[in-house]
């Protein structure tokens, strides 16, 4: 089998240069544009290379801010929002451990003891299958 996809991979990849022509373009006597892979007989043509390239794109240049009176404030609500949104993300991120901690150990550990009303009971193999998909679930819509 690896032969085999080894001997396409190298036979693709010569195939690729013998299919690739020269095109030519010339303009004709109403003076269109034409583009051919001969170029036309008592007429000049120029040679045209077909690798195409990826534009480089430059950065939109940012709009020129002016300064009006309630930029102080517009700052002061910025960094209150990036504040809170820190402390969001710190605080998923706490609790994703925390569940994936979890999970390892309801995985590992087939006597797990919980408290429940100041007393201590071993979870059965239910509750348990239970808490590990709650757990999984948990990390797959919560955490990335």
């Amino acid at each position: 089998m690896r032969r085999m996809i080894l001997a396409c991979s190298v036979l693709l990849a010569l195939s690729t240069g013998a299919t690739a022509g020269q095109i030519y373009k010339w303009v004709d006597a109403q003076g269109n544009v034409h583009f051919g892979s001969q170029p036309p007989e008592g007429q000049e043509a120029a040679e045209v290379n077909p690798n195409i390239t990826q534009p480089k794109l430059t950065p939109a240049p940012k709009p020129p801010t002016e300064n009006l009176g309630g930029d102080s404030e517009q700052e002061k609500l910025d960094q209150k929002v990036r504040q809170d949104v820190a402390k969001q993300e710190a605080e998923l991120k706490k609790y994703c451990e925390t569940v994936r901690e979890n999970l390892a150990q309801l995985k590992n550990n087939p006597r797990v003891r919980v408290e429940e009303k100041g007393e201590r009971r071993r979870l059965t193999e239910e509750e348990r299958q239970a808490r590990i998909a709650e757990s999984e679930k948990a990390i797959a819509d919560n955490c990335r």
